[in-house]
């Protein structure tokens, strides 16, 4: 095979199942991602995909074909990785994953990282996909809920990042605040539309207030934060966050049962490298005035 573009388009219509979804990963055009499936299977003379309306799922010769594809390119994004974590210095990239909604914190903290060390370049990736280490998709990765398992990884525990219940002064002006859980019934709530956050306060949240008095669902927590603030119900905000704007009371106790960890992760390759230790262990000072 002499062709490993074609290959790896493979590889990928295989992992997301979808040329769409192959396309954006690999960053171009879908008819780039059908030409080369096209020409892949005609040089080979066999079928490697079979087409239905739900996207591709890979023949026989194709499970062939992309085992090989997937260990060739896990090794070459292995290597890809630790070359690029490699040297004495801070410069060259580095690569920060972490939920979107932590990007107030760490934003501010990479820039300033940045200013320290102007031989770097910063690359902050945000979003619900889990960047994968061993592949080199990132340096460190801020990650949330219980402690990561994947294997040759090291992971530390950072911080507890504290949740609470809050309103908007319009919204206490207009409806009171709750006198206890028990008069929840009597509030409206903003939360999720995911019934299945596994997320300890949404669990709590759809256990203790009626379906019937959660009033307004979001996809994200940066439009329940936008619901809150504009009035239309109680909602979960970190503690952080809420506490930097002065239009947002907290209308009950916090329960510890709320909170969550947030835990650092690098890949073992790249975890005693210079750069990331020095991006560690400024993170971690940096921290430190977050939860003040």
């Amino acid at each position: 095979m002499d062709n490993w573009d074609e290959v790896r388009t493979a590889y990928q219509v295989a992992r997301m199942g979808t040329v769409s979804g192959a396309a954006e990963v690999l960053g171009v055009h879908h008819a780039t991602v059908i030409r080369h499936i096209d020409a892949i299977e005609a040089r080979l003379g066999t079928k490697l995909f079979q087409r239905h309306a739900r996207g591709y799922t890979p023949t026989e010769a194709g499970d062939d074909l992309l085992r090989v594809a997937q260990a060739t390119e896990d090794q070459f994004n292995q290597l890809v990785g630790r070359m690029k974590g490699r040297g004495d210095d801070v410069s060259g990239e580095l690569v920060v994953t972490s939920l979107s909604s932590l990007a107030p914190l760490v934003v501010p903290v990479l820039s300033e990282f940045q200013r320290l060390h102007p031989g770097l370049i910063v690359r902050y990736l945000t979003g619900d996909r889990l960047f994968r280490l061993e592949y080199g998709e990132a340096h460190v990765a801020i990650r949330a809920g219980s402690a990561p398992d994947q294997p040759d990884n090291v992971v530390q525990p950072f911080i507890t990042q504290e949740v609470g219940l809050f309103a908007s002064k319009d919204y206490v002006k207009r409806h009171g605040k709750p006198t206890g859980v028990e008069d929840f019934v009597n509030h409206h709530f903003v939360s999720t539309d995911d019934e299945n956050s596994r997320a300890p306060f949404s669990r709590w949240l759809r256990v203790t207030v009626p379906a019937e008095s959660i009033t307004f669902r979001c996809t994200n927590n940066f439009c329940i934060r936008e619901a809150v603030l504009s009035g239309a119900g109680i909602g979960f905000m970190a503690r952080w966050e809420a506490s930097r704007d002065p239009n947002l009371i907290e209308v009950i106790d916090p329960l510890p049962e709320w909170f969550g960890n947030l835990w650092l992760v690098t890949h073992v390759d790249l975890h005693r490298t210079t750069k990331v230790q020095s991006f560690l262990t400024y993170l971690k000072e940096q921290s430190k005035g977050w939860l003040a």
